[in-house]
């Protein structure tokens, strides 16, 4: 495993839409491997690949209950609503009132190819639309209602 750089938002590969992973293999362990060590290293809940530089849609997450790895994520529901305070680690140091929905119902594969279904509200649903924004080209300061702070 290894720590990646983190690229920032001046980077154009966080504005580009991520390809689906095809073939799952020793490439797409490795990166999950190593976008996991990033995320925890950084002080993360999320982290997608573009982030890391590669154009796959490849997501980690860990809301406090472990790292959960996410192979060509899709959200299938959602419903509700939150506003409250966002960051990333590709934004560092800012954040900005952002509104997503309260609970998600996401289909992935995991590493084994298994297609996998997972439902959450609150911090694991924004996760979930946060690191999904990142795999279509999506920033969260896109979405801020309000003004950005330090």
């Amino acid at each position: 495993m290894a720590v990646r750089i983190i690229k920032t938002q001046e980077d154009p590969v966080l504005r580009k839409k991520s390809r689906e992973v095809e073939i799952i293999d020793e490439r797409i362990f490795q990166l999950l491997d190593d976008m996991a060590e990033t995320m925890i290293k950084a002080d993360g809940v999320g982290l997608a690949a573009p982030q890391v530089g590669v154009l796959k849609r490849v997501v980690t997450i860990d809301v406090g209950e472990g790292v959960i790895e996410m192979i060509n994520p899709q959200i299938l529901e959602y419903d509700g609503e939150q506003f409250g305070d966002e960051g990333c680690l590709s934004v560092p140091g800012k954040f900005g009132k952002v509104r997503r929905p309260n609970s998600v119902k996401v289909s992935f594969l995991n590493r084994q190819g298994d297609k996998v279904e997972m439902e959450g509200t609150e911090l694991f649903a924004r996760a979930v639309f946060h690191e999904v924004d990142h795999l279509d080209g999506v920033l969260f300061i896109d979405k801020v209602e309000g003004e950005l702070e330090e």
